[in-house]
């Protein structure tokens, strides 16, 4: 089985943080979305890729569980690991942690559909990642 990537590093800012002095939702779906990101990447699905084969990725389900609040001047980062691939899906959880006390503080779990951007329908990756990609699946929930 694999390791989970490190595939986002930030802080909070106040201006993350709602009226109650935690970071807002929203801020854990982004710094999420942009370890997504650098996951693709990782697989070869780089943004060179979607350029060029007119191809991209669609979130079609997202479960995220918060485990601790987060407040504003902690540094966080996010390790991702793939759960599942098929012809055109995959399935990966990221696990956001506290940089400073290594506490889990959320869990994401999504779903990606791999389309053709002109036609807006769903096809299969490119054989390459195809292959590489069963290595890089991980043992999840973590032992």
């Amino acid at each position: 089985m694999a390791d989970m990537v490190i595939t986002y590093r930030g802080t909070v800012y106040p201006w993350q943080c709602d009226h109650v002095g935690h970071m807002n939702v929203m801020w854990y779906v982004g710094k999420f979305d942009e370890g997504t990101w650098n996951f693709f990447n990782e697989l070869g699905l780089t943004p060179a890729y979607f350029t060029e084969r007119q191809r991209g990725m669609a979130a079609v389900q997202q479960n995220i569980t918060y485990k601790k609040e987060v407040l504003a001047g902690e540094v966080l980062y996010v390790r991702t690991g793939l759960l599942e691939v098929r012809e055109r899906v995959l399935r990966f959880v990221h696990e956001m942690v506290n940089g400073a006390t290594e506490e889990t503080v959320a869990i994401a779990d999504l779903t990606g559909v791999h389309l053709d951007r002109a036609t807006r329908r769903s096809c299969a990756m490119p054989e390459d990642v195809l292959a590489r990609a069963p290595e890089r699946i991980i043992a999840w929930p973590k032992p």
